[in-house]
């Protein structure tokens, strides 16, 4: 397992939040993104929870923000080198966001996320 503070975890899911593009990210709405130190469960990198962009209708108004959980014992547990942990965090923090955007795991899958 990896070590690594939660400082240096925390610039590494910022620099990847950078490195999607601004037109996409201007898209983004009412949502957070967090890291947690413990997951939920094992095997656990990331998690969104909310209602997708695709699903909100006129409804949709006045809810809390979606919640985007990058959990960093799961990350540095299945990561040996820091070059590892910097791709997994790149990888999670997309896979989440795409959700965001609706986009399924089969489809995430397909692309390689």
């Amino acid at each position: 397992m990896m070590e690594m503070s939660r400082e240096a975890f925390e610039d590494l899911v910022s620099e990847a939040l950078d490195s999607i593009p601004a037109e996409l990210t201007a898209h983004m709405r009412n949502v957070v993104i967090v890291v947690e130190d413990v997951a939920p469960q094992r095997g656990l990198l990331g998690l969104y929870q909310g209602v997708p962009l695709t699903e909100r209708g006129d409804w949709y108004a006045g809810v809390l923000p979606d919640h985007i959980s990058i959990y960093r014992d799961q990350i540095l547990r299945v990561c040996e080198t820091a070059e590892q942990v910097v791709e997994e965090v790149r990888i999670t923090v997309v896979h989440e966001i795409a959700h965001h955007f609706g986009i399924g795991d089969a489809r995430l899958h397909e692309l390689g996320y």
